[in-house]
């Protein structure tokens, strides 16, 4: 690892635990919540704070990066050139606001449209997943073995609402049909830890934003994993996507199913 990218590691360390600490003290106060585009897409005072917070500390101690955060505290970006972070105060807020467990807090780093970092916090079981350039994907700092090739009907798959409810996605179902059971737990970040970690053969779902899946890429290729959009062309980070993260033969599978 580079020194800039280690130190920059031992930065982002120290604000996730600095923040999450507040994040757990605070969770069962009652919250400031509203509604964005819809009854289930919510934002909470909580979620806004973080957010701000971490910018504030990364245009501190990086001023010319840019920053892609959730809710609006960042930049306007419209190229990836230079170095990108992606910002998601909590990745599963209905999930915090309604279960308070099953949320993440996530951050990736990018240098010139190449994932170099990211971060996925599991606040409820106080576990850090980070994967780091060439040099693998950690929980608590212990490397993970990269995850045994299964197909569909030896795994299961992890989906988003979404595709159960909109008719739309009924080649998805199928899919699901072929697979050894279908779970959803509600935080993005939390299904690609389960990819990465061999515990579902892959994750499939719609629409999500550029913050939802920037940590996750780096997951996957550290770990021989395959990261594409529904019609196997490469995630676009600039703009919503419906993505699969899967093993290689599990994404196979689901493209021929998809009729690519």
């Amino acid at each position: 690892m580079s020194e800039n990218r280690m130190n920059r590691d031992k930065t982002v360390i120290k604000w996730i635990d600095e923040i999450s600490r507040v994040i757990i003290q605070k969770k069962d106060n009652q919250l400031e919540i509203e509604q964005k585009t819809s009854a289930n897409d919510l934002v909470t005072n909580m979620d806004k704070w973080v957010e701000k917070e971490l910018v504030e500390r990364i245009r501190s101690a990086y001023p010319e990066d840019r920053i892609l955060g959730e809710e609006g505290f960042g930049d306007a970006v419209e190229n990836m050139s230079g170095t990108v972070w992606f910002v998601d105060p909590i990745d599963g807020t209905l999930n915090f606001i309604l279960q308070n467990e099953n949320f993440a807090l996530m951050l990736a780093v990018y240098e010139d449209g190449v994932p170099v970092q990211s971060y996925i916090y599991d606040l409820t079981l106080n576990k850090l997943y980070k994967a780091i350039k060439g040099e693998g994907v950690s929980c608590n700092e212990q490397l993970l073995s990269e995850p045994a090739n299964v197909s569909l009907s030896e795994g299961m798959l992890a989906t988003n609402s979404s595709i159960m409810i909109e008719d739309k996605y009924d080649k998805v179902r199928k899919i699901a049909r072929k697979s050894l059971g279908l779970r959803l737990v509600g935080s993005a970040g939390l299904e690609t830890v389960e990819v990465a970690k061999g515990s579902i053969a892959a994750y499939i779902a719609t629409n999500l934003k550029p913050w939802d899946i920037a940590p996750g890429i780096l997951f996957m290729e550290e770990l021989g994993l395959k990261a594409t959009q529904f019609n196997n062309e490469p995630l676009d980070l600039l703009k919503n996507n419906n993505i699969v993260f899967a093993t290689p033969k599990a994404h196979d599978e689901i493209m021929k199913l998809m009729n690519i």
